[in-house]
């Protein structure tokens, strides 16, 4: 219902998703059978290490996401927010998700954005730009070492 996405779509995060069951992604934050936080390939100056989370299975968006998994997927946006404050010193933490091109939808498959915010970061109205591999690992493993032994539904994070 209301998808977007050509019929030859090579969808980049469900290849992420399955890359991830077979190894060692280092810029993924947390993985199981369901759903995968990973820092961005872009983000914006002044927000560097923003987190997408994904359902593993394939869905355009949020008119096609069953509800169990919309749960899930904001259950661990608050474990990466949490993490964000004790791992970025941010001063706050957004979440954005897209839907279609007139909603800035860009990547034909449901993802929620997580955000360190700071006073005056102007995200809104700065530009993103692309990151290296070791960058997005830097993030990564800071995030991973807060999220410690985490699982859905524990909110105790870190040692």
């Amino acid at each position: 219902m209301y998808n977007h996405a050509p019929a030859d779509y090579a969808c980049p995060f469900c290849q992420l998703a399955q890359q991830t069951e077979h190894e060692d992604v280092s810029r993924t934050v947390y993985h199981n059978s369901t759903i995968t936080a990973f820092v961005s390939s872009h983000w914006w100056p002044n927000n560097p290490g923003h987190v997408l989370i994904v359902p593993n299975q394939h869905y355009e968006n949020i008119y096609d996401l069953p509800i169990h998994l919309a749960a899930r997927i904001r259950e661990c946006a608050k474990a990466v927010a949490l993490a964000m404050k004790a791992a970025y010193s941010c001063d706050g933490v957004s979440t954005r998700q897209d839907n279609e091109p007139a909603g800035n939808q860009d990547v034909w498959h449901y993802h929620l954005h997580a955000f360190p915010r700071y006073q005056g970061d102007e995200l809104y109205t700065s530009r993103k730009q692309s990151t290296t591999a070791e960058e997005r690992a830097d993030y990564a493993q800071r995030l991973r070492t807060e999220l410690g032994d985490w699982t859905p539904g524990e909110w105790q994070m870190g040692s």
